[in-house]
Protein backbone atom coordinates (compact mmCIF):
# COMPACT_ATOMS: atom_id res chain seq x y z
CA UNK A 1 0.00 0.00 0.00
CA UNK A 2 1.20 3.52 -0.76
CA UNK A 3 2.80 5.30 2.17
CA UNK A 4 1.35 8.71 1.33
CA UNK A 5 -2.24 7.61 0.62
CA UNK A 6 -3.95 5.88 3.54
CA UNK A 7 -7.16 4.42 2.17
CA UNK A 8 -9.41 1.97 3.98
CA UNK A 9 -11.27 0.07 1.29
CA UNK A 10 -10.80 -3.47 2.58
CA UNK A 11 -14.53 -4.27 2.32
CA UNK A 12 -14.66 -3.47 -1.40
CA UNK A 13 -14.19 -6.17 -4.02
CA UNK A 14 -11.86 -5.40 -6.91
CA UNK A 15 -10.95 -6.98 -10.22
CA UNK A 16 -7.93 -5.98 -12.27
CA UNK A 17 -8.40 -6.87 -15.93
CA UNK A 18 -5.83 -7.05 -18.75
CA UNK A 19 -4.72 -9.36 -21.54
CA UNK A 20 -1.94 -10.56 -19.25
CA UNK A 21 0.85 -8.34 -20.58
CA UNK A 22 3.22 -7.52 -17.73
CA UNK A 23 3.25 -3.76 -18.36
CA UNK A 24 -0.54 -3.46 -18.14
CA UNK A 25 -0.80 -5.82 -15.18
CA UNK A 26 1.82 -3.98 -13.14
CA UNK A 27 -0.06 -0.72 -13.55
CA UNK A 28 -3.52 -2.00 -12.61
CA UNK A 29 -2.27 -3.96 -9.61
CA UNK A 30 -0.21 -0.97 -8.45
CA UNK A 31 -3.24 1.32 -8.42
CA UNK A 32 -5.39 -1.32 -6.67
CA UNK A 33 -2.76 -1.75 -3.97
CA UNK A 34 -2.47 2.02 -3.51
CA UNK A 35 -6.23 2.05 -2.89
CA UNK A 36 -5.86 -0.56 -0.15
CA UNK A 37 -7.69 -3.17 -2.23
CA UNK A 38 -6.89 -6.87 -2.60
CA UNK A 39 -7.44 -7.34 -6.33
CA UNK A 40 -8.52 -10.49 -8.10
CA UNK A 41 -6.45 -10.77 -11.29
CA UNK A 42 -8.49 -11.42 -14.43
CA UNK A 43 -6.98 -12.02 -17.87
CA UNK A 44 -8.84 -12.06 -21.16
CA UNK A 45 -7.74 -13.44 -24.52
CA UNK A 46 -10.54 -13.01 -27.04
CA UNK A 47 -10.26 -14.88 -30.32
CA UNK A 48 -10.80 -13.34 -33.75
CA UNK A 49 -12.94 -11.55 -34.79
CA UNK A 50 -13.52 -10.21 -31.25
CA UNK A 51 -9.77 -9.58 -30.88
CA UNK A 52 -9.71 -7.57 -34.11
CA UNK A 53 -12.75 -5.50 -33.14
CA UNK A 54 -11.39 -4.41 -29.75
CA UNK A 55 -11.75 -1.83 -28.29
CA UNK A 56 -14.83 -0.91 -30.33
CA UNK A 57 -16.62 -4.26 -30.61
CA UNK A 58 -18.45 -6.51 -28.16
CA UNK A 59 -16.86 -8.72 -25.50
CA UNK A 60 -16.46 -12.40 -26.29
CA UNK A 61 -17.65 -14.58 -23.37
CA UNK A 62 -14.67 -15.60 -21.23
CA UNK A 63 -14.43 -18.00 -18.32
CA UNK A 64 -14.33 -16.12 -15.01
CA UNK A 65 -15.88 -12.92 -16.37
CA UNK A 66 -19.29 -13.36 -14.77
CA UNK A 67 -21.37 -12.13 -11.82
CA UNK A 68 -21.12 -11.27 -9.04
CA UNK A 69 -19.55 -8.13 -10.47
CA UNK A 70 -16.89 -6.34 -8.39
CA UNK A 71 -17.29 -3.01 -6.62
CA UNK A 72 -14.24 -1.69 -8.49
CA UNK A 73 -12.85 -2.71 -11.87
CA UNK A 74 -9.42 -1.47 -12.99
CA UNK A 75 -8.64 -2.39 -16.59
CA UNK A 76 -5.86 -1.64 -19.06
CA UNK A 77 -5.12 -2.54 -22.66
CA UNK A 78 -7.18 -2.58 -25.83
CA UNK A 79 -8.49 -6.13 -25.33
CA UNK A 80 -9.89 -5.28 -21.90
CA UNK A 81 -12.05 -2.36 -23.04
CA UNK A 82 -15.09 -4.32 -24.35
CA UNK A 83 -15.21 -6.23 -21.05
CA UNK A 84 -15.00 -3.05 -18.99
CA UNK A 85 -17.90 -1.57 -20.97
CA UNK A 86 -19.92 -4.77 -20.57
CA UNK A 87 -19.32 -5.04 -16.81
CA UNK A 88 -20.28 -1.43 -16.22
CA UNK A 89 -23.51 -1.94 -18.17
CA UNK A 90 -24.45 -5.33 -16.71
CA UNK A 91 -23.77 -4.15 -13.15
CA UNK A 92 -26.22 -1.33 -13.69
CA UNK A 93 -23.42 1.14 -13.09
CA UNK A 94 -22.70 -0.28 -9.62
CA UNK A 95 -19.18 -1.33 -10.59
CA UNK A 96 -16.89 1.71 -10.49
CA UNK A 97 -14.95 1.32 -13.73
CA UNK A 98 -11.39 2.61 -14.04
CA UNK A 99 -9.35 2.51 -17.26
CA UNK A 100 -5.59 2.98 -17.33
CA UNK A 101 -4.19 4.15 -20.70
CA UNK A 102 -6.13 5.72 -23.55
CA UNK A 103 -9.13 3.42 -24.15
CA UNK A 104 -9.40 4.56 -27.81
CA UNK A 105 -13.13 5.04 -27.24
CA UNK A 106 -14.91 7.88 -25.43
CA UNK A 107 -13.87 8.20 -21.76
CA UNK A 108 -17.59 8.78 -21.06
CA UNK A 109 -18.01 4.99 -21.28
CA UNK A 110 -16.24 4.69 -17.92
CA UNK A 111 -16.21 6.29 -14.49
CA UNK A 112 -12.53 7.30 -14.48
CA UNK A 113 -9.71 7.22 -17.03
CA UNK A 114 -6.00 7.79 -16.54
CA UNK A 115 -3.80 8.43 -19.56
CA UNK A 116 -0.18 9.56 -19.83
CA UNK A 117 0.09 13.26 -20.62
CA UNK A 118 1.83 12.55 -23.93
CA UNK A 119 -1.39 10.88 -25.20
CA UNK A 120 -3.16 14.26 -25.01
CA UNK A 121 -6.47 12.73 -23.87
CA UNK A 122 -8.92 15.07 -22.15
CA UNK A 123 -12.33 14.88 -20.53
CA UNK A 124 -14.12 15.67 -17.25
CA UNK A 125 -13.28 12.20 -15.86
CA UNK A 126 -9.73 12.01 -17.27
CA UNK A 127 -6.53 12.43 -15.27
CA UNK A 128 -3.19 12.84 -17.04
CA UNK A 129 0.28 12.63 -15.47
CA UNK A 130 3.78 12.71 -17.03
CA UNK A 131 4.70 9.24 -15.72
CA UNK A 132 2.86 5.93 -15.44
CA UNK A 133 1.61 4.05 -12.36
CA UNK A 134 3.65 1.14 -10.98
CA UNK A 135 3.99 -1.09 -7.90
CA UNK A 136 7.00 0.65 -6.39
CA UNK A 137 6.79 1.94 -2.82
CA UNK A 138 9.40 3.39 -0.48
CA UNK A 139 9.21 0.22 1.58
CA UNK A 140 9.86 -2.01 -1.41
CA UNK A 141 12.83 0.10 -2.52
CA UNK A 142 14.32 -0.17 0.96
CA UNK A 143 13.72 -3.93 1.14
CA UNK A 144 15.24 -4.54 -2.30
CA UNK A 145 18.20 -2.30 -1.48
CA UNK A 146 18.91 -4.35 1.64
CA UNK A 147 19.01 -7.55 -0.43
CA UNK A 148 21.81 -6.25 -2.67
CA UNK A 149 23.70 -3.89 -0.33
CA UNK A 150 26.49 -6.38 0.41
CA UNK A 151 27.11 -7.02 -3.30
CA UNK A 152 27.79 -3.35 -4.03
CA UNK A 153 29.38 -2.32 -0.74
CA UNK A 154 32.82 -2.14 -2.36
CA UNK A 155 31.74 0.42 -4.97
CA UNK A 156 32.70 4.07 -4.47
CA UNK A 157 30.20 6.91 -4.21
CA UNK A 158 28.41 8.42 -5.95
CA UNK A 159 26.91 5.04 -6.73
CA UNK A 160 24.94 5.15 -9.98
CA UNK A 161 22.19 2.78 -11.11
CA UNK A 162 22.41 2.29 -14.88
CA UNK A 163 19.21 0.90 -16.42
CA UNK A 164 19.75 -0.28 -20.00
CA UNK A 165 16.74 -1.05 -22.17
CA UNK A 166 17.11 -1.75 -25.85
CA UNK A 167 15.61 -1.97 -29.29
CA UNK A 168 11.83 -1.73 -29.60
CA UNK A 169 9.33 -0.53 -32.19
CA UNK A 170 10.47 3.08 -31.73
CA UNK A 171 14.14 3.04 -30.70
CA UNK A 172 17.25 1.11 -31.67
CA UNK A 173 20.20 0.18 -29.49
CA UNK A 174 22.91 -0.64 -32.02
CA UNK A 175 26.33 -2.08 -31.24
CA UNK A 176 27.89 1.31 -32.04
CA UNK A 177 25.59 3.05 -29.55
CA UNK A 178 26.33 0.36 -26.95
CA UNK A 179 30.04 1.05 -27.45
CA UNK A 180 29.47 4.78 -26.89
CA UNK A 181 27.45 4.06 -23.74
CA UNK A 182 30.30 1.86 -22.52
CA UNK A 183 32.85 4.63 -23.12
CA UNK A 184 30.70 7.22 -21.36
CA UNK A 185 30.15 4.97 -18.35
CA UNK A 186 33.85 4.14 -18.16
CA UNK A 187 34.65 7.87 -18.14
CA UNK A 188 32.24 8.41 -15.25
CA UNK A 189 33.82 5.53 -13.33
CA UNK A 190 37.30 6.95 -13.94
CA UNK A 191 36.14 10.14 -12.23
CA UNK A 192 35.24 8.23 -9.08
CA UNK A 193 31.71 6.90 -9.50
CA UNK A 194 30.63 3.33 -8.83
CA UNK A 195 28.30 1.77 -11.39
CA UNK A 196 25.48 -0.76 -10.89
CA UNK A 197 24.40 -1.78 -14.40
CA UNK A 198 21.32 -3.83 -15.18
CA UNK A 199 20.61 -4.67 -18.84
CA UNK A 200 17.19 -5.93 -19.95
CA UNK A 201 16.05 -8.71 -22.27
CA UNK A 202 15.83 -6.13 -25.06
CA UNK A 203 19.41 -4.91 -24.68
CA UNK A 204 20.84 -7.71 -26.82
CA UNK A 205 23.56 -10.20 -25.94
CA UNK A 206 26.25 -8.51 -28.02
CA UNK A 207 25.34 -5.02 -26.77
CA UNK A 208 25.50 -6.23 -23.17
CA UNK A 209 28.93 -7.77 -23.81
CA UNK A 210 30.22 -4.52 -25.31
CA UNK A 211 29.16 -2.50 -22.27
CA UNK A 212 30.50 -5.09 -19.81
CA UNK A 213 33.84 -5.23 -21.65
CA UNK A 214 34.17 -1.43 -21.47
CA UNK A 215 33.68 -1.57 -17.69
CA UNK A 216 35.72 -4.68 -16.81
CA UNK A 217 38.62 -2.73 -15.25
CA UNK A 218 36.42 -0.17 -13.50
CA UNK A 219 34.40 -0.09 -10.24
CA UNK A 220 31.25 -1.51 -11.79
CA UNK A 221 28.85 -4.42 -11.52
CA UNK A 222 27.04 -5.56 -14.67
CA UNK A 223 24.21 -8.00 -13.96
CA UNK A 224 24.66 -11.15 -16.06
CA UNK A 225 21.01 -12.17 -15.99
CA UNK A 226 21.43 -14.94 -13.42
CA UNK A 227 20.02 -14.96 -9.90
CA UNK A 228 17.60 -12.41 -8.51
CA UNK A 229 16.98 -9.34 -10.65
CA UNK A 230 18.76 -6.39 -8.94
CA UNK A 231 16.80 -3.70 -10.82
CA UNK A 232 14.85 -2.32 -7.85
CA UNK A 233 17.71 -2.97 -5.44
CA UNK A 234 20.05 -0.87 -7.58
CA UNK A 235 17.43 1.90 -7.74
CA UNK A 236 17.14 1.88 -3.96
CA UNK A 237 20.92 1.98 -3.45
CA UNK A 238 21.70 4.61 -6.06
CA UNK A 239 22.76 8.21 -5.51
CA UNK A 240 21.82 8.95 -9.14
CA UNK A 241 20.30 7.08 -12.07
CA UNK A 242 21.20 6.76 -15.75
CA UNK A 243 18.43 5.20 -17.87
CA UNK A 244 17.85 4.68 -21.58
CA UNK A 245 14.85 6.48 -23.05
CA UNK A 246 13.07 3.54 -24.67
CA UNK A 247 10.77 2.64 -21.76
CA UNK A 248 8.23 5.02 -20.23
CA UNK A 249 8.00 2.67 -17.24
CA UNK A 250 11.78 2.57 -16.64
CA UNK A 251 12.12 6.35 -16.79
CA UNK A 252 9.07 6.76 -14.55
CA UNK A 253 10.34 4.27 -11.97
CA UNK A 254 13.69 6.06 -11.92
CA UNK A 255 11.87 9.36 -11.34
CA UNK A 256 9.99 7.81 -8.40
CA UNK A 257 13.28 7.63 -6.46
CA UNK A 258 13.61 11.41 -6.29
CA UNK A 259 17.26 11.09 -7.32
CA UNK A 260 18.78 12.85 -10.35
CA UNK A 261 17.77 10.92 -13.46
CA UNK A 262 19.95 11.14 -16.58
CA UNK A 263 18.27 9.90 -19.77
CA UNK A 264 20.28 8.32 -22.60
CA UNK A 265 18.42 9.12 -25.83
CA UNK A 266 18.80 6.26 -28.31
CA UNK A 267 18.53 6.32 -32.11
CA UNK A 268 14.95 6.74 -33.30
CA UNK A 269 11.94 8.13 -31.50
CA UNK A 270 8.33 9.14 -32.04
CA UNK A 271 6.22 12.24 -31.37
CA UNK A 272 4.65 10.60 -28.29
CA UNK A 273 8.03 9.63 -26.81
CA UNK A 274 9.32 13.13 -27.60
CA UNK A 275 6.44 14.70 -25.68
CA UNK A 276 7.03 12.31 -22.78
CA UNK A 277 10.75 13.02 -22.53
CA UNK A 278 10.29 16.77 -22.88
CA UNK A 279 7.69 16.69 -20.08
CA UNK A 280 10.15 14.79 -17.88
CA UNK A 281 12.84 17.38 -18.51
CA UNK A 282 10.41 20.26 -17.88
CA UNK A 283 9.35 18.69 -14.57
CA UNK A 284 12.94 18.80 -13.31
CA UNK A 285 12.92 15.09 -12.52
CA UNK A 286 15.24 14.21 -15.42
CA UNK A 287 17.81 15.66 -17.80
CA UNK A 288 19.34 14.39 -21.03
CA UNK A 289 22.54 12.45 -20.42
CA UNK A 290 25.50 14.30 -21.90
CA UNK A 291 28.29 11.94 -20.86
CA UNK A 292 28.76 13.28 -17.33
CA UNK A 293 26.96 13.14 -14.00
CA UNK A 294 25.07 16.26 -13.00
CA UNK A 295 23.64 17.19 -9.63
CA UNK A 296 20.39 19.04 -9.05
CA UNK A 297 17.52 19.15 -6.60
CA UNK A 298 14.81 16.74 -7.72
CA UNK A 299 11.53 15.48 -6.30
CA UNK A 300 9.83 12.09 -6.67
CA UNK A 301 7.14 11.66 -9.30
CA UNK A 302 4.40 9.24 -8.21
CA UNK A 303 1.50 8.78 -10.61
CA UNK A 304 0.21 5.79 -8.63
CA UNK A 305 -0.71 7.95 -5.65
CA UNK A 306 -2.13 10.70 -7.85
CA UNK A 307 -4.43 8.21 -9.57
CA UNK A 308 -5.49 6.61 -6.28
CA UNK A 309 -6.26 10.01 -4.77
CA UNK A 310 -8.31 11.05 -7.80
Amino acid sequence: MSETMQFSNSDLTCWVLTNGMAGFETQVIGVAEALGLAPVVKRVSPAPPFKWMAPWGPAQPQEGIAPPWPDVLIASGRQSIPYARMIRKKSGGRTFTVILQDPRVSPANFDFVWAPAHDRLSGPNVLSTPVSPHRLTRQRLAEEAALFAAQVAHLPHPCVAVLIGGTNAVYRLSEDVAAQIGRDLAAIAEKGAGLMVTPSRRTGERQTQIIAEALKDHPAIVWDGTGANPYFGFLGLADAVIVTCDSVNMVGEAAFTGKPVHVIELEGGSPKFRRFLDAMYESGAARPFRGALESWASHPLNATDEIAAA
